[in-house]
């Protein structure tokens, strides 16, 4: 089930499921960038920035989240409890057909992301050879077509 939820009540659930998807996919952040990351996003209140989409369960577990600009996924995480389940295909879809999302960039070092995004129809249209932060980390630019 997905439910729209930009209440601040529910960041530090999202924080959490974050910080588990980062540390199960993004082997190539050291400890220190993860907290340093982590800590961007608690003081630039990053996820106010967004539309939120969380995919719970029915008993009310998150289990995932979207966040969407107006054209753009900024974020896809899932718990890494919960991947493998088509949590990831479903949020997808549904920024894709709903909401007309049709750019994502995605860490290149993120092999599983890449894969995934790639399998969802997006194609690789531009790379960057820093992130917004200005580390080291590629970031690729996809887009998808959509009918």
């Amino acid at each position: 089930m997905i439910i729209q939820n930009n209440e601040p009540s529910s960041y530090p659930e999202l924080l959490e499921i974050w910080e588990a998807s980062v540390r199960a996919t993004h082997d190539f952040l050291t400890e220190e960038k993860i907290l340093e990351i982590r800590q961007i996003i608690i003081e630039s209140d990053v996820f106010s920035q967004v539309d939120l989409y969380i995919f719970q369960s029915v008993e009310g577990l998150k289990l995932g989240f979207l966040g969407l600009s107006l054209e753009k996924i900024e974020m896809l995480f899932i718990h890494p409890d919960f991947r493998g389940l088509g949590i990831g295909k479903h949020l997808t879809q549904f920024a894709i057909i709903h909401k007309k999302i049709t750019k994502v960039e995605v860490n290149e070092q993120n092999h599983q992301a890449v894969n995934f995004y790639k399998k969802m129809g997006f194609k690789v249209v531009n790379r960057k050879p820093l992130d917004d932060l200005g580390n080291p980390f590629p970031i690729l630019q996809l887009e998808v077509e959509t009918l």
